[in-house]
């Protein structure tokens, strides 16, 4: 994806969420307290290791009987808030990334790379994403009236280790025309978890929608270039779950390829 392949980009060895996972009490004892006066900033592309530990009491998986029924809850929260490209609310983030956190927690594939070509090959789609496009460059991009934008696809080529994000758009001109953003990448496993990614080429077609994005583009590109490393924090056979070098979130979900 990263943005956001696989792709979206991948993890720093000690910003995983899968591979070394401590429970929450464990952590609080061995861990000094820090002084008051003095702040510490996280450095960039650092992701929280023992993300489940974050998870509020009341998200634990015995409030649902099933990982399904987690899933569920994540799909419900994610309603209405078009993927999170324009922001959503403190709240909303804080429900979304608590269900998230519990996913995590209980993945059922706990060597994604090992199984690249049974769990993560194909297409998928993006759900959600904490990649957002507001203010001056969303004005400066055309996407508060002129432009929309549409569905974020994710093709996933794991025999030749490559990937394509697709993004689709809309825009009004004499009369309305879609296209789309096309990023290829390579990538390569680094870890049981890991892939690092790599951009290859970007496109966009057709000439109307390049016309319309040159003067920024760059700027575009940035939003969505995928280049860096991925850390799959959960996958199974219909919903992915990965974290960037970037500290971003993404969740996909497997779809036909019949609909990029």
């Amino acid at each position: 994806m990263a943005a956001p392949v696989l792709l979206s980009p991948s993890h720093h060895c000690h910003c995983t969420t899968t591979a070394t996972r401590r429970s929450g009490p464990l952590l609080s004892r061995c861990r000094p307290a820090a002084p008051r006066f003095r702040s510490r900033r996280r450095p960039r592309g650092a992701v929280l290791v023992a993300r489940a530990a974050a998870v509020p009491p009341e998200q634990s998986l015995a409030q649902y009987e099933t990982l399904s029924d987690a899933k569920a809850a994540l799909y419900q929260a994610l309603e209405g808030i078009d993927r999170g490209i324009f922001g959503v609310t403190s709240a909303k983030r804080s429900e979304i990334h608590g269900l998230v956190e519990l996913l995590e927690s209980r993945n059922p594939t706990p060597d994604p790379t090992d199984k690249l070509q049974d769990k993560v090959d194909g297409c998928w789609k993006l759900i959600y994403s904490t990649i957002s496009i507001l203010g001056k460059r969303r004005t400066k991009l055309g996407l508060r009236d002129f432009i929309s934008l549409g569905d974020f696809f994710q093709i996933i080529d794991a025999k030749e280790e490559k990937a394509v994000n697709v993004v689709k758009f809309s825009a009004r001109a004499l009369k309305i025309f879609s296209g789309q953003l096309a990023i290829e990448a390579s990538y390569n496993v680094t870890t049981k978890t890991r892939v690092d990614i790599k951009l290859e080429s970007s496109t966009i077609t057709p000439d109307q929608l390049m016309n319309i994005f040159q003067k920024n583009y760059d700027m575009l590109l940035a939003i969505f270039n995928p280049e860096g490393w991925l850390e799959i924090t959960y996958v199974d056979d219909s919903l992915r779950i990965g974290r960037d070098d970037k500290a971003n979130i993404f969740v996909l979900e497997k779809t036909d390829p019949a609909e990029v």
